[in-house]
């Protein structure tokens, strides 16, 4: 477990960490989400005593990292792929780390073979594609098969089967009771991976909850409908309240459409699908389809950290 306790890290009159109270649970993925410039990086490196706060603490299992003397056997980190000595092999890599947190040296095939790396141990990192030093950056982190877990964008330059073995792997060791928390300013990658999100921006916490609860709390759910009786169906749906918009375009749904006599589509916020059909029936409007769209976690990631984004793009003219 992780506790961040009103967490705070300044550089100068600039505020990187702002009062961040936290607790990452064992038994579970959790994602670190924020736009860039957030804070994120900042908080996994006060979390491992490479950065000092400015106040407030932040502990792994109860005790602060730094009073860890062979830390790789408590937490494991993968915080840039990229920092790493380019004329050594995997092999020798690895081997310096065990040596130096008393690990055993069999770790070292065990990890390079889980990662899928044990072919290519004894090459130089410097030749390693950016996905092969993504993997070699997680067997470090397991080499000391720890507790606790921090990945720092680990999905960055993997290719689709990468992708998809990290997220596995990672259920898989949450599910072995550890604590995995991984950092992203992708909402993408994380809704296939992760249980619960830490969400911030500009170093304050905006979430600590569930993707479901993140998810209908950040944006509204879409009830899309169809009715040969758009236009009027249009115009009460709104007389409600409802922000009613055209739906987009399917394929599918048009040919559907088609057979049930040119049914149109609406696209309804705020009001719930229940009482659509309600006003449907009584005021005699017949309805081809009424669904409930699942809320985009995308978007509410989007809405919800529009206001924490450092550096903005403008408008597309």
């Amino acid at each position: 477990m992780i506790e961040l306790t009103d967490l705070t890290k300044r550089y100068g009159d600039k505020t990187a960490v702002d009062h961040l109270t936290v607790t990452v649970r064992s038994g579970t993925v959790t994602g670190f989400l924020g736009p860039n410039g957030s804070g994120k990086s900042t908080t996994l490196r006060l979390i491992l005593g490479l950065n000092a706060p400015s106040s407030g603490a932040v502990t792994v299992d109860g005790h602060p990292f730094t009073d860890r003397p062979r830390g790789l056997r408590h937490v494991g980190a993968l915080l840039d792929a990229q920092d790493i000595h380019g004329g050594r092999s995997a092999v020798a890599h690895l081997k310096s780390l065990a040596v130096s947190n008393r690990i055993p040296l069999r770790r070292v095939g065990e990890v390079l073979e889980e990662v899928g790396l044990a072919e290519a141990g004894r090459k130089r990192i410097g030749g390693y594609s950016l996905g092969m030093k993504q993997r070699l950056g997680i067997a470090g982190a397991l080499l000391g098969d720890p507790p606790v877990l921090l990945f720092d964008e680990p999905l960055n330059g993997l290719d689709p089967e990468g992708v998809r073995w990290v997220r596995e792997m990672f259920q898989r060791l949450a599910k072995e009771g550890r604590t995995v928390f991984v950092s992203s300013h992708l909402m993408s990658e994380m809704e296939h991976t992760a249980e619960r999100l830490v969400v911030i921006g500009r170093g304050h916490l905006i979430a600590d909850e569930t993707l479901s609860e993140f998810s209908r709390r950040g944006s509204q759910a879409t009830v899309l409908v169809r009715t040969p009786e758009a236009a009027a169906l249009a115009a009460i749906l709104t007389a409600e309240g409802a922000d009613v918009q055209p739906a987009a375009a399917d394929s599918a749904a048009d040919d559907d459409a088609d057979a049930d006599g040119d049914a149109g589509g609406l696209a309804v916020v705020g009001l719930p699908a229940p009482k659509i059909g309600e006003l449907a029936w009584r005021n005699n409007i017949m309805l081809a389809e009424l669904a409930t769209q699942n809320a985009s976690l995308e978007k509410a990631f989007m809405e919800l950290t529009a206001d924490a984004v450092e550096y903005a793009a403008g408008e597309a003219r």
